[in-house]
């Protein structure tokens, strides 16, 4: 059969319909997640669960078939006739940082199921299966950890990943999953949840968590690659307290002018490398000296902060660590302070597949839409799927006042003209 005469056999979309549950949908995350201020969709926890059902019960509405996995995702199926070709597989997350926005991840999760309910009410019946994934913990911001509910499908979460206690609670990882229904004993012993095998791609909407489409007014992106990671959640310089004005300069063991030297020297490192042309951003989104000692009139003795690394290239990642260890020891001694480091957390940076960025790029095209790449500084569930040898592919949609934030804007006309051409590729595919 012709690429023409598997198009002809996909059914037109009725547009009013899908952006109407689309936009009942997100009304119904964010009325039913609010924090009062945004959203807050806890991984493994009460608002991420309640966002799960809300999309299951809409899915089973539509008709599709619905389940949850041994990591506790939700998984909606449209069957096909051929249940030996690998499957096609779309979504994303519906987790949040605390007072969050209502876009990150749960746009793609709400993408995939208009696409399935749509090709479902339109009775069209495809050859492969495709089936849509409610992602739990993808979000780091509650265990440290990113990917969580993704890494569970493929054996990649370590005893050490199980064990992180939760930022407010401090249970550990395994205890939360269990709670919400994960086989816990399979994920500990690293069984995967899921045969990689059996998934012939892997497609993810999300909005652009940066300024790109924005500032060059693009309503959608096609996602070239994804950046890793390395961080530590807690680096603590211990020094010694003293009399702010008793101690001179020679004999201060300083930790808030040890760590201020750090991130200065860090800084410079950061801005030759990027002279050099690698790719790279870092971050210290945490940090302060103990609330129940600092004083003005304190030398203080502990400063606590975090540290995180990104680039698309693993080889910069390690450089700039080692740089960071190198400085981290070289400022101890100096001004007499210790550099503790909490576990080392990371995430590889991943490629997209060229094929299937050509196949978006193609559909975009053909529906009279900028098809633009862009690469992403955010990580992405996708990124695990490509690094498990799944074919991967990410739409970005266009969105203002960033994201990880309560104003996240996304307008539902740049959704719906993504969700136009992942239906339009997701649809030939299964064809």
């Amino acid at each position: 059969m012709t690429a023409a005469n598997q198009r002809s056999l996909v059914p037109e979309t009725n547009i009013e319909r899908d952006q109407a549950l689309c936009e009942s949908l997100f009304t119904a995350l964010r009325d039913a997640t609010s924090d009062g201020i945004g959203i807050t969709r806890e991984s493994f926890g009460a608002g991420e669960s309640l966002a799960l059902d809300i999309v299951e019960s809409a899915a089973r509405e539509a008709g599709l078939e619905t389940e949850r996995d041994a990591g506790a995702n939700l998984v909606v199926t449209l069957r096909g006739t051929d249940a030996e070709l690998p499957f096609v597989a779309c979504g994303s997350h519906l987790d949040s940082v605390p007072q969050g926005g209502n876009f990150d991840g749960g746009a793609g999760v709400i993408a995939g199921l208009a696409i399935l309910a749509g090709l479902k009410r339109d009775n069209f019946v495809p050859r492969r299966t495709l089936k849509l994934f409610g992602l739990r913990g993808e979000e780091s911001a509650w265990f440290g950890k990113a990917y969580m509910g993704s890494s569970a499908l493929f054996g990649r979460l370590t005893p050490d990943d199980l064990a992180s206690p939760h930022a407010v609670s401090g249970r550990p990882l395994s205890d939360c999953m269990g709670d919400v229904g994960a086989d816990i004993d399979r994920i500990a012993r690293g069984e995967p949840l899921l045969d990689s095998r059996r998934i012939a791609a892997w497609i993810e909407l999300h909005i652009e968590q940066g300024p790109v489409l924005v500032a060059r007014d693009l309503p959608i992106g096609i996602v070239t690659g994804i950046r890793g990671n390395v961080r530590h959640r807690t680096v603590e310089c211990v020094g010694e307290a003293g009399h702010s004005g008793a101690v001179p300069r020679w004999l201060r063991r300083d930790a808030v002018f040890a760590v201020a030297e750090l991130i200065t020297h860090l800084d410079r490192h950061w801005r030759t490398l990027l002279e050099r042309g690698r790719d790279l951003v870092i971050t210290s989104g945490v940090m302060g000296t103990d609330s129940t000692e600092h004083a003005i009139a304190r030398i203080p003795g502990s400063v606590k902060f975090s540290f995180e690394a990104r680039s698309q290239s693993q080889e910069t990642l390690e450089a700039f660590y080692d740089l960071f260890i190198s400085e981290c020891a070289s400022i101890g001694d100096d001004r007499g302070v210790e550099f503790k480091l909490d576990r080392r957390l990371q995430s590889s940076p991943a490629t997209m597949d060229p094929g299937w960025v050509d196949r978006l790029r193609t559909a975009a095209r053909e529906l009279g839409l900028p098809d633009e790449t862009i690469p992403s500084g955010a990580g992405h569930d996708a990124a695990v799927f490509a690094n498990a040898g799944i074919p991967s592919a990410m739409i970005f949609v266009r969105n203002e006042n960033g994201s990880h934030n309560p104003f996240e804007a996304m307008k539902i006309d740049d959704f719906m003209k993504g969700v136009a051409v992942m239906r339009k590729v997701l649809a030939e595919a299964i064809t």
